[in-house]
């Protein structure tokens, strides 16, 4: 067993520990950001982070009607002219809290007197030092350059301050099944090592996904891409629908990410859809319905509510990539023109 997939199993205790160890750090971000008149929410990430941000988004929203946009870094570090900010929770996301770009929005939001936090896994780098508040995701050293176990990591620590930010027990009591989800998860997968074989010879496709999963659709496009060099677009359903699926022809891949949630129908409607008109279609679901419609089915453990879905949902997606780079003879350790930390200006 590589590195890659030693992180991939390791997502489970991971998660745990977070929750049920460093609880205490979500409780103080949050009476921190209650102290003050929060009225949006700013976050700078990039790669993976930037998927989790995404994320954010959508639950923060969900929980809080708060808006949260992601912030541009050119505007600070390449045009020198940042947003004027008021009322503002400015967030850096990084796994290593080395990018430049991410401190910059985080130090600008400082000068103006916003409330600044660092979502890391690294306590001891620029972002944490330059943020006010530091959540840590305690996810352990990551060494493969595909990040996994630190996504993961990066969504519960934004599901848990959203939870503490509510005072939400049964929001937290919902994550404290997180851990068990993605062991089962993880177990109904194991078929992806042979279907892997099927899709060698794949260089594009799609990944389409919506509402709480729309980040689950950017992040197993992010994988199989920088694992296995396969061109895949990620796409919310809707936007699917506005043009791209004229691309869908017999053997098209589309990898659907349909958890049981208010957005199921339509991605089960659409699954439907893209069976008849012949695509390859491989289903990230928890219902047997809709992975019926599959011709690769990629499991979920079932019982989840839906804003907790994304926690799980990427993993499917980061065993293919990790298969198809081994079925396409490539080293899943070593993805081509990468490297761990990626410092952007």
């Amino acid at each position: 067993m590589n590195q890659l997939m030693r992180e991939i199993r390791e997502q489970p205790e991971g998660i745990a520990r977070l929750i049920t160890e460093h609880s205490e750090q979500f409780q103080r971000a949050a009476e921190a950001i209650r102290a003050r008149n929060v009225k949006q929410v700013l976050i700078a990430a990039r790669g993976t982070s930037d998927n989790a941000a995404r994320y954010a988004q959508y639950l923060w929203g969900y929980q809080h009607r708060l808006p949260v946009a992601l912030a541009t870094p050119s505007l600070y570090t390449v045009y020198k002219t940042p947003p004027r900010l008021a009322d503002t929770l400015v967030i850096g996301i990084s796994q290593s809290g080395t990018s430049p770009d991410i401190v910059s929005v985080v130090a600008d939001a400082q000068a103006q007197g916003m409330l600044t936090l660092a979502i890391t896994n690294t306590a001891e780098s620029p972002l944490a030092e330059t943020a006010e508040l530091v959540i840590n995701c305690h996810a352990g050293l990551e060494q493969a350059v595909a990040a996994t176990k630190t996504y993961t990591a990066q969504l519960a620590a934004v599901a848990l301050l959203g939870a503490a930010l509510g005072q939400d027990e049964a929001a937290r009591t919902a994550l404290l099944e997180v851990p068990v989800a993605l062991e089962r998860t993880l177990a109904a997968n194991d078929q992806l090592e042979q279907a892997a074989q099927r899709y060698a010879p794949v260089r594009a496709g799609a990944v389409v996904g919506r509402g709480f999963n729309y980040c689950t659709a950017f992040e197993i496009a992010l994988k199989v891409g920088e694992l296995a060099y396969v061109g895949a677009t990620p796409y919310s359903s809707a936007d699917f629908m506005h043009g791209p699926i004229a691309l869908v022809e017999p053997g098209y891949p589309v990898i659907l990410v349909a958890p049981s949630g208010q957005v199921h129908a339509e991605l089960h409607a659409l699954g439907e859809t893209l069976r008849e008109r012949g695509a390859d279609l491989l289903v990230v679901s928890d219902d047997e319905a809709t992975l019926g419609l599959a011709t690769t089915p990629m499991p979920l453990a079932a019982g989840l509510p839906e804003w907790a879905t994304p926690l799980i949902a990427a993993v499917p997606g980061q065993l293919l990539g990790h298969h198809l780079a081994i079925a396409k003879g490539y080293d899943p350790m070593t993805p081509r023109s990468l490297n761990k930390i990626t410092k952007t200006l």
